[in-house]
C-alpha cells in the first residue's frame, strides 16, 4: 500500500504542475475549477490513510477508495494491476 500512496502523491503533484502550466499559458479561466480542489481532497484522503491504524473502522473503506481513485491513472507506466480494487 505504501507504493500506491507514493504513486497517488506523485500523480497528484504532476497534475498540479500540469494545471499550473496551463494556467500560466492560457490564464486561470482555462482550468476546470473543480479539478484542483479534487486533487487536494485526494491528497487529504491519502494523508488520513497514512495516519490510520489498520484496526480503525474506516481503514478498509479508505483502502478501497484509494484503489478506485488510482484507477484513473491505470494507463500510466507506473500503475500496477495489483492495485485494482
Amino acid at each position: 500500500m505504501d507504493d500506491l500512496l507514493k504513486f497517488i502523491h506523485a500523480r497528484n503533484e504532476a497534475d498540479n504542475h500540469a494545471y499550473a502550466e496551463v494556467a500560466y499559458r492560457f490564464g486561470g479561466e482555462a482550468i476546470l475549477g473543480s479539478h484542483l480542489p479534487m486533487l487536494d481532497l485526494i491528497s487529504m484522503l491519502a494523508q488520513a490513510y497514512e495516519a490510520m491504524e489498520p484496526a480503525e473502522p474506516r481503514f478498509d473503506g479508505t483502502t478501497y477508495t484509494l484503489r478506485v481513485l488510482a484507477q484513473s491513472y491505470d494507463e500510466h507506466a507506473d500503475y500496477r494491476e495489483e492495485w485494482r480494487p
